[in-house]
Parts: structure tokens; C-alpha cells; sequence
């Protein structure tokens, strides 16, 4: 591959990179063209860009962006594909759900929410709630209040203080 097409590549890397928030580097090396394609399918699904790429560039790409490798550097060895997400925990559900059935998709190492992960973290990768989730629980727990206010009021106690309230009235 000619130093141009290289420094093509590694821009289109770095636009990628910048355009998604949250990158998961696995191994697929193994799967058969059937199963590959199901991965992808199912990636493509889930809104998780998947990419095949040589270590070397992703690297530099990588470095060019952020400038550190610091707990990644172990991950680039044999094959890689990059999985690249908006919400954070999207990629662990799709490696976790497709590695049930078959042996890969293997979790080399991740970087999500500002944090490096280590292969050995696709559990906590899964467990971390994305953005929309926690805005959805926050939501919840500033509902809560509310919604126990207004039961109470359509329960038994609501009748007793819409008769007290209305005796008042009356008054």
C-alpha cells in the first residue's frame, strides 16, 4: 500500500473517530463468511459501525485524536476490528449476545465514556448505562413523587380530603 493511500486511510479513521464517541477493539478472526455477515447485520441494527483494519493505522489514528494509547497498547496484536458506537454500551451487548452462540467476537479492549477497558471488562462494559438510560432514570425518580401524590389522591384518601375539603366550603 502506497504512504498516500496509508494517510487516506488514517484521515478517514480520524473523521471516524471524532464522529463516534466510543470504539470497542475485538477479534474476528475465525468466523466464516455466514457468521461474519450476521455480525454485521446485527451491528448494523444496533447503529455500531464495524471495521476491519491493520493495527498500524488504527494506531495512528487513535494517537492522532487522543495522543495516547495508555491500556490499549495490548490490543493491537493479531487481527482487529474496531466497533464504533454512539451509546456505550451497545458494542458489550452485541459482542455478549453474538459470543453466546459462537466463540467470537473476543473483547480485546475498549474506550468508553472517556475510559480505557481492558479485555477482561466486557461484563462492567455491559452494565454501564448509556446516556438516554440515565436520563430515563433520573426522569423516573423526578416522577415518582408526583405519581404517589396523584394515586393518593384518586385512592381512599382522596375521597376523605375532597369531603373534608368540601365541608370546608360549605362553611
Amino acid at each position: 500500500m502506497r504512504k498516500e493511500d496509508k494517510a487516506q486511510l488514517i484521515e478517514q479513521l480520524v473523521e471516524t473517530l471524532k464522529t463516534y464517541s466510543h470504539f470497542y477493539l475485538v477479534d474476528i478472526e475465525g468466523l466464516n463468511a455466514e457468521k461474519t455477515s450476521a455480525l454485521r447485520r446485527l451491528c448494523f441494527e444496533k447503529e455500531i459501525k464495524l471495521l476491519v483494519v491493520k493495527n498500524t493505522l488504527i494506531k495512528k489514528a487513535i494517537q492522532t485524536v487522543d495522543g495516547q494509547l495508555d491500556g490499549l497498547d495490548s490490543a493491537f496484536a493479531g487481527n482487529t476490528a474496531v466497533m464504533f458506537s454512539n451509546v456505550g454500551n451497545a458494542p458489550a451487548k452485541v459482542i455478549k449476545a453474538f459470543a453466546a452462540d459462537n466463540e467470537k467476537p473476543v473483547l480485546k479492549g475498549a474506550y468508553v465514556e472517556g475510559s480505557v477497558y481492558a479485555a477482561n471488562a466486557l461484563e462492567e462494559l455491559v452494565s454501564i448505562k448509556s446516556k438516554e438510560e440515565l436520563i430515563a432514570d433520573v426522569i423516573a425518580l423526578l416522577q415518582s413523587p408526583a405519581k404517589n401524590v396523584v394515586s393518593a389522591l384518586q385512592g381512599a384518601a382522596g375521597n376523605k380530603i375532597h369531603g373534608i375539603l368540601e365541608t370546608l366550603s360549605k362553611k
